[in-house]
């Protein structure tokens, strides 16, 4: 079923209007044609005048279904309209009925340089009209013919004006319209492309953090399970290699120690729990019983100190200062073959300063070799836990001369 669709009242006008004024023209004419003292000839032409107005419009309309709005075809129409109008008027004045479409039709279908001469004409039409009809006989109908067609320009000029800032504000705002469609269009665009740049970073940040979180494991086993083992390793083989079945015994259970610590140390690094020593103690009374208990593990001696006032630190800066403590002591036990090692705790204000120095045999900064498969994390891995709380690692040692490492980091209490 076809829906049809109501014209709006400009277009219905523009369709319907002049024959319905022309139609009013006829029936005004017939009705005062005897008033006017229209001849049989007059009537004659007046009948070929209208059905040619018919035709006129006929055509018109087929015009403007293929070419709406101003066309040189339309020109010509508009103006063959005006001279058929005149042509009415003068034979019958209430023939301007039909003449007076030039007034509403003129803006829009002629071009702007045109207008001004098409409502003239049409102004001419109706001033004769209006006067009694073309031509005016003697001198006052003419000066009452020109003082009406000054009226009538003047009124048109006036709402033609009117008129054509109302299109120039039709015509703003469907070029506004226009631009806030294509605006919308390109922001839903935006977005869309937002959302989908936002998913992304979603999973990047997903993995990032992955990542990030399996680097923290492994250094965490690395820092507990790998140390515990390489102690127990110890242990185990001063047993292999002493007769004295008391210090076997004595290094047995140091070995089965190290097992039970490396177990819940693991246990506490995969729920991302603070590691053993700190869960009574602050990071001195920690960093001294690790210091203690890695001295008399391996025989060297190892001395602990504290600077400063003593403050409870953030669990996080706690836990990666001992980290790093227990890094640098397992490094100085497996490489630096040193005698006296000493840590230093410093509490400066604003900053908190680990010190490890020890008389080994010291190594070259710039020379050290790439990580293996079954190397640990080393110094990378200090670094590594110092910046990840906005903190720095410092390494001084050469050949011969012992090492000092010094981490800083932020001094960031309990309570924030």
């Amino acid at each position: 079923m076809t829906k049809t669709v109501p014209l709006e009242p400009r277009a219905f006008f523009d369709s319907w209007g002049p024959y319905a004024l022309l139609f009013a023209g006829v029936v005004a004419a017939v009705l005062s044609s005897r008033l006017v003292g229209m001849s049989r000839s007059a009537v004659v032409v007046s009948a070929a005048l209208v059905a040619a107005g018919v035709v006129l419009q006929v055509a018109w309309g087929r015009v403007k279904r293929s070419r709406p709005g101003p066309s040189r075809t339309g020109v010509c129409l508009y103006f063959l309209r005006w001279a058929l109008g005149f042509a009415l008027t003068w034979l019958n004045p209430f023939f301007a009925f039909y003449a007076v479409t030039g007034y509403y039709t003129a803006v829009r279908e002629l071009p702007r340089r045109l207008v001004t001469t098409g409502l003239f004409l049409t102004a001419i039409t109706m001033a004769g009209s209006e006067v009694g009809g073309m031509p005016p006989h003697g001198l006052v109908l003419w000066t009452g013919f020109y003082l009406v067609l000054g009226v009538n320009m003047g009124m048109v000029t006036v709402f033609t004006r009117f008129n054509q800032q109302e299109q120039d504000r039709a015509r703003v705002q469907a070029e506004t319209i226009t631009e806030l469609n294509r605006t919308n269009t390109a922001l839903q665009q935006a977005l869309d492309e937002n959302a989908a740049l936002h998913a992304q970073l979603l999973v990047q940040a997903r993995e990032a953090g992955v990542a990030d979180e399996r680097r923290r494991l492994a250094a965490e086993i690395h820092d507990t399970i790998a140390q515990g083992l390489t102690g127990i390793i110890a242990q185990l083989q001063v047993v292999v290699n002493t007769p004295d079945r008391d210090q076997a015994r004595e290094h047995t259970g140091r070995a089965m120690e190290l097992a039970r610590h490396s177990l819940g140390e693991a246990r506490r690094s995969v729920h991302n729990l603070a590691p053993a020593a700190l869960e009574n103690d602050g990071l001195p009374e920690a960093l001294k019983k690790t210091v203690a208990e890695w001295g008399e593990r391996t025989g060297v001696r190892a001395d602990f100190t504290v600077t400063g006032t003593s403050e409870q630190l953030h669990e996080e800066v706690s836990a990666t200062l001992l980290r790093i403590a227990q890094e640098a002591l397992s490094n100085a036990a497996r490489h630096a073959h040193a005698t006296r090692v000493g840590v230093t705790l410093s509490f400066t204000g604003d900053e908190v300063l680990l010190d490890i120095r020890d008389d080994g045999t010291g190594f070259d900064p710039l020379a050290l070799p790439a990580r293996t498969s079954a190397g640990g994390f080393g110094l990378d891995g200090m670094r590594a836990r110092a910046e990840r709380i906005a903190g720095s690692l410092a390494v001084e040692s050469e050949p011969g001369h012992g090492t000092a490492l010094s981490a800083r980091v932020p001094l960031v209490r309990h309570d924030q």
